[in-house]
């Protein structure tokens, strides 16, 4: 199936104003995002879906494309259902989010939430490794898979909870990527929504606490932490220009 890549991006954000346009490295973020998801090769076609003129001319100038969609979306998945409504995306059966705070999304994550769908779920993502030191972290969510390899449950809470304090509790990490079949994802955005995904903040426990199937493909190793706050930020900027001085010392 033709799969189509769709990065969400809004100008305003709370914890980060700006975040889609803050340099990394000497480029915007969504550029490199936009330029990360495509040299992947997952895709047959990668758009930027933002509510901001800002945004889409400077991924435009970049090389990619963008579609300008309404401000009044309370999610990603609600920009990239926008997205797939129009005419010229009408082809595609496959649909992939990737955050556009995600600019070293892992090949494993967006390779294996597509897997999910090519396996005949119609929900997909995908979750690495945590430290358990890190497993208080509210900005790293996790999940609990069950033994199908579906989503039970996604907290920024740490779940499970270690109650004998064994150490032997493994976490996995949500990575910021969805992959939905066309009418899975028109399902989701016409479902009411749970207070639960209000409460956590994750729009994903809608359709879960719907009883729609997430198949979740766990991968070796961290995943990457996204870019949520100024020290997200500097930690990228760091990894970047190091990166860049061993490919060009």
């Amino acid at each position: 199936m033709p799969v189509l890549g769709v990065i969400p991006a809004r100008l305003g954000s709370s914890r980060l104003p700006r975040k889609p346009l803050l340099p990394l490295a000497g480029e915007p973020l969504i550029v490199r995002v936009s330029r990360r998801l495509v040299e992947l090769d997952a895709c047959d076609r990668v758009v930027v879906a933002t509510d901001a003129r800002e945004i889409a001319t400077t991924v435009e100038r970049a090389g990619f494309e963008a579609v300008l969609t309404s401000p009044e979306h309370q999610s990603g998945t609600e920009r990239i259902a926008e997205v797939i409504a129009k005419q010229e995306f009408s082809d595609f059966t496959f649909i992939l989010n990737v955050q556009g705070d995600e600019p070293f999304v892992a090949a494993a994550a967006i390779h294996g939430a597509i897997a999910c769908l090519e396996g005949g779920e119609v929900l997909g993502t995908a979750a690495g490794s945590l430290d358990p030191k890190l497993a208080g972290d509210p900005n790293r969510v996790k999940v609990v898979v069950d033994t199908r390899g579906r989503a039970v449950y996604f907290s920024r809470a740490p779940i499970p909870f270690d109650r004998d304090g064994t150490g032997e509790v493994v976490y996995h990490q949500h990575v910021g990527v969805y992959a939905y079949t066309r009418d899975a994802l028109e399902h989701w955005v016409r479902l009411p929504p749970v207070p639960q995904e209000r409460w956590e903040r994750l729009e994903q426990l809608r359709p879960l606490l719907h009883g729609i199937p997430m198949g979740v493909t766990l991968f070796d190793g961290p995943a990457a932490p996204g870019i949520d706050t100024p020290a997200d930020l500097a930690w990228a900027e760091t990894e970047v220009t190091r990166t860049l001085k061993e490919v060009s010392p």
